[in-house]
């Protein structure tokens, strides 16, 4: 990758890691679900407008029903248990333990797919990355099974949707992917309203702040909308090989944008986790391992 990608794929890990701190904030004042559905409902009305700009086409009829499902493992599950872990638990340990995605991926693919077989580094990689899971939740807080820990399970919970996103996906491939992402929003927003109106009752909330209002308004526009146009301007010019290195650095801007406008605190069982978490996905990766020669640095899976 050039100077070029590399600035955009920090400035990516710093909006997805600005997420967590985001829903922090937002989830203080609006329930977890309303927040959600603000997240989905403004993105996808600004990826709207980006696909008419650009002039493509958004599914019609029987094209949506992939998207539906795509929304509800990629959005509305995963947002759902991930906002309201962040009632329980830092929005840094939330961003950790949602790194372990490809862990869960791995594992999945086995399972659900017949060309993405375990091998033994992944294996090994699978089991670090679970050591930094045991390292973060603690074995004896398992004991008490209070709110915190099923906490910490619902971010698990959440990597396993998104595993399950990244697979189901595949239905999607050759599907311009602005239209799969503005296509998944969209349908997220349709799924959440019937939801909210019904669990929620928005019009009895009371007015939230001047902070949550803009954390709200970050959250959707530059965590969603402006994080998928950054997400596919690296995939088309570095690769997803390339692209999949934000895994690593999005808890790290999660928990430094915590501990500077939140205070949340940076433990030890914090840093190794997240080093544990980091070594397997390394393991996973394999060419971080083997290192990146010049002549690849430019290409990758996509």
């Amino acid at each position: 990758m050039g100077k070029v990608e590399w600035g955009l794929l920090i400035a990516l890990s710093i909006l997805w890691g600005g997420s967590f701190l985001f829903a922090k904030v937002a989830v203080g004042d609006l329930p977890p679900l309303t927040v959600v559905f603000l997240r989905v409902a403004i993105a996808a009305l600004a990826l709207i407008a980006i696909v008419r700009v650009m002039g493509l086409a958004l599914p019609k009829g029987r094209d949506w029903w992939p998207f539906v499902v795509m929304g509800a493992i990629n959005n509305v599950l995963p947002f759902t248990l991930l906002f309201w872990a962040m009632t329980e638990v830092s929005s840094g340990l939330a961003a950790i333990l949602n790194a372990t995605t490809p862990l869960s991926t791995v594992l999945l693919a086995h399972l659900l797919t017949t060309d993405e077989r375990m091998s033994l580094p992944k294996v090994f990689g699978v089991l670090v990355g679970l050591c930094g899971v045991a390292v973060l939740i603690g074995v004896d807080a398992l004991d008490g099974l209070g709110l915190a820990v099923l906490a910490q399970f619902a971010c698990i919970g959440a990597g396993l949707c998104y595993a399950l996103a990244t697979i189901w996906g595949r239905r999607l491939l050759g599907r311009p992917p602005l239209v799969v992402a503005t296509g998944q929003v969209t349908a997220s927003s349709l799924l959440l309203i019937p939801i909210v109106l019904v669990v929620d009752r928005p019009w009895t909330l009371p007015m939230p702040s001047a902070a949550t209002v803009a954390s709200v308004a970050a959250l959707a526009l530059a965590s969603t909308a402006l994080a998928y146009i950054l997400y596919f301007r690296i995939l088309r010019t570095a690769g997803a090989t390339n692209l999949s290195l934000v895994t690593f650095l999005v808890p790290v801007s999660a928990l430094a944008l915590g501990a500077a406008f939140l205070g949340e605190a940076v433990t030890p069982s914090n840093v190794l986790g997240m080093v544990l978490i980091g070594a397997g996905l390394a393991l996973i990766d394999g060419r971080l391992v083997a290192g990146l020669s010049p002549q690849r640095s430019g290409r990758g899976a996509g």
